[in-house]
């Protein structure tokens, strides 16, 4: 049994789409959390990572830096999609993340087992992870911390993390109560397109 950092990430609306569409929105997703963690002084090839079809579990090695997964990781993420999204057409690719650091030990057959798997499990799948997503257009990614991320991480406000940025929501499933902080105003909004430059005026 060892205590781990656990990622988290599900792409919002992926059974909707055509087969084709599937593959490419999950090519496309693989570039942008690699480089996101890159970017974030994080390395993915050492991520035990569960695919999940329309995204993936990951649990974290031994050593991580907390900070730069909590703090950097996501906005790197949101970085990421904004880039994408504005360089292509048709539907965005949008996505709900969870953080969660607890208790990990190698299972027999179908990976590794839990309470951390499962606390996550929870949290990515919280109804109001997903209505934040659905509501808020502006957003291309919406995030949620468990209490212990939150506790531990949060609220250090290293990496600009602000505590009041998040919201403590109860994410209630088979009556069991799980404790989340849900993320409202994190600085991952998609960024605006910036003013065209003013009209020189024309020389006489």
């Amino acid at each position: 049994m060892a205590l781990r950092f656990l990622v988290a990430v599900d792409v919002e609306g992926f059974s909707r789409r055509p087969a084709a569409e599937q593959a490419r929105v999950q090519h496309v997703l693989e570039r942008i959390m690699t480089q996101a963690a890159a970017a974030a002084s994080l390395d993915r090839k050492r991520w035990y990572r569960q695919p999940r079809g329309d995204g993936e579990l990951a649990i974290l090695p031994a050593g991580i830096d907390g900070l730069s997964l909590v703090a950097d990781y996501p906005r790197r993420v949101a970085a990421a999609l904004d880039a994408v999204n504005r360089a292509q057409a048709g539907s965005r690719l949008r996505v709900r993340m969870a953080i969660h650091h607890g208790a990990v030990t190698p299972g027999f057959f179908f990976g590794p087992v839990g309470s951390g798997p499962i606390v996550i499990s929870r949290l990515i799948d919280a109804p109001i992870l997903r209505r934040q997503l659905s509501q808020q257009d502006h957003l291309d990614i919406a995030l949620i911390v468990s209490a212990t991320v939150y506790q531990e991480v949060i609220q250090t406000r290293l990496g600009d993390l602000r505590p009041e940025a998040f919201r403590r929501i109860i994410v209630r499933t088979k009556d069991v109560s799980y404790v989340g902080y849900l993320c409202d105003d994190c600085n991952l909004e998609r960024r605006q397109p910036e003013p065209p430059p003013p009209r020189q005026p024309l020389s006489a």
